[in-house]
């Protein structure tokens, strides 16, 4: 006898101590937290500040940017390209010959004319080599034009790629806000379940208490007081883990919002759907075609049919080619100050006969355009059953957890009376610990699957807004 009221002694002494400690944990938790800035966040400011912040959106909104900025600038192509330079040379040979016969000539002409009229004559000395009859200046200007029929096809595509950005754009935009939306509530149902499952063992903790001074006291045997305990204990974890789990997706929240991990946010909301009366066949007729993937879709299609007329008129159509250049020049041994201009200006029509031969690489990536066009087509079609297919499963899915909703709310006003009954009983010692547990754990699972119905009626009622990309407010009740 003494020996057994050893080891229940120890073990209280150990229970009680366990639970010192954990309150010790929990109090220097919360203070840890406390001196920590909350964010309070619903979700419409959650998904405000992912606009801002989400760098996701950020990457996304510089691709249109560059899209933007070439569809803007795409007249460029008409352009001319021009050039300028200027050049000092040096040649390493000179031949004089040609000048200074020249000079000659020039002498002999003018001593005869000094002779006729009287005057003296001086004569202009020959030419030799020097360094300076080496080097001579020039200067070019040049300027070039070319213009082709294939230029309108490329300016189109370069329009159509910025048209399929911004649809791009807008379908990161109302993805990424979208997960956000649905993490903000799967993160309140985790919190809801973690309330639970805290309440879950505050009982089983008080029951051990009760249990400790019942037995003290005389009332129970020790194998009750040890079940107690025993079930105490063995629900700590699963509440430990859960948090743990919790702090987890809240840093990954913080992180889709731009914030930095570890930030205390504090969840402003509930889960509380608002039902909308729809049917497929209706939603189909009305907004399949504002679908962002399907629009997405149309315009790469559009994009390549531009691409692939650009490479037709680049092929079948001449280039014209308008050239001009100017190009004075002055030797550094010329004593005349003039730049005489060696410059020319061309125009030429150009064909490349080998762009017109259908093996040629010019045919054959026009030939991969068009199968890529055709796979696209393929693609829309496929796009438009599988969006029958998800609108059709949405709707179900609405109505289902609809009647789910209502069902468990039932349920759960049947469970809370039986656990309050069975609570009741236990207290007075009419009910075993485990049928109380039964209808706790009953009691707990209609909850958190109401909560979880809720959400798949949220989560489903956006999916089918995104699908349709159309906000369907209208159809609410």
């Amino acid at each position: 006898m003494k020996r057994i009221f050893a080891s229940f002694a120890l073990a209280s002494m150990i229970f009680v101590q366990a639970f010192a400690q954990e309150e010790a944990a929990q109090e220097s938790a919360r203070q840890e937290n406390d001196g920590k800035e909350t964010v309070a966040l619903t979700v419409e400011q959650a998904l405000d500040l992912a606009k801002e912040r989400n760098r996701t959106l950020k990457s996304a909104q510089i691709d249109l940017e560059i899209k933007e900025r070439a569809s803007k600038y795409s007249w460029n192509v008409f352009l001319p390209a021009v050039n300028g330079s200027f050049t000092v040379a040096r040649t390493t040979e000179v031949d004089l010959t040609l000048n200074n016969n020249m000079i000659q000539m020039a002498n002999a002409i003018n001593a005869l004319s000094s002779a006729i009229q009287g005057k003296p004559f001086i004569p202009q000395p020959s030419l030799t080599d020097k360094e300076k009859n080496h080097w001579a200046m020039m200067g070019n200007v040049s300027a070039s034009l070319n213009l082709s029929l294939a230029y309108i096809g490329q300016i189109r595509a370069a329009k159509a790629d910025y048209e399929v950005g911004k649809i791009t754009w807008e379908k990161s935009q109302k993805e990424t806000l979208m997960n956000i939306k649905k993490l903000f509530y799967g993160l309140l149902i985790q919190q809801e379940g973690l309330a639970v499952q805290k309440a879950t063992l505050e009982n089983a903790r008080q029951r051990a208490v009760q249990a400790e001074a019942n037995y003290r006291n005389g009332l129970i045997p020790e194998l009750r007081l040890l079940n107690a305990q025993v079930t105490y204990e063995n629900q700590r974890p699963q509440v430990e883990s859960a948090e743990q789990s919790v702090n987890q997706q809240m840093d990954t929240f913080a992180f889709l919002l731009g914030l930095p991990v570890g930030t205390n946010i504090k969840l402003v909301g509930s889960i509380e759907p608002e039902y909308v009366n729809v049917t497929s066949e209706e939603l189909l007729e009305k907004y399949s075609d504002n679908s962002l993937d399907i629009r997405s879709t149309q315009g790469n299609i559009e994009m390549l049919k531009c691409n692939l007329m650009a490479l037709d008129l680049s092929s079948y159509t001449p280039a014209l080619a308008l050239n001009y250049a100017y190009k004075p020049t002055k030797a550094f041994a010329s004593e005349d100050d003039k730049w005489p201009d060696q410059g020319s200006f061309s125009i030429t029509l150009a064909w490349n006969i080998t762009n017109m031969l259908p093996f040629s690489a010019n045919r054959q990536k026009a030939k991969d355009l068009q199968a890529t066009l055709k796979k696209l087509e393929l693609a829309m079609e496929t796009l438009r059953e599988n969006q029958k297919v998800q609108v059709k499963k949405a709707v179900d899915t609405l109505n289902q957890a609809r009647e789910q909703i209502d069902s468990m709310g039932r349920n759960i006003t049947l469970a809370q009376r039986a656990y309050e009954s069975s609570a009741r009983s236990y207290r007075n010692g009419t009910t075993e610990l485990l049928d109380l547990r039964d209808t706790e754990s009953q009691l707990n699972q209609a909850k958190l699957g109401q909560l979880n119905q809720k959400f798949n009626y949220i989560s489903a009622l956006m999916d089918l807004e995104y699908t349709l990309n159309t906000d369907l407010s209208s159809y609410k009740e």
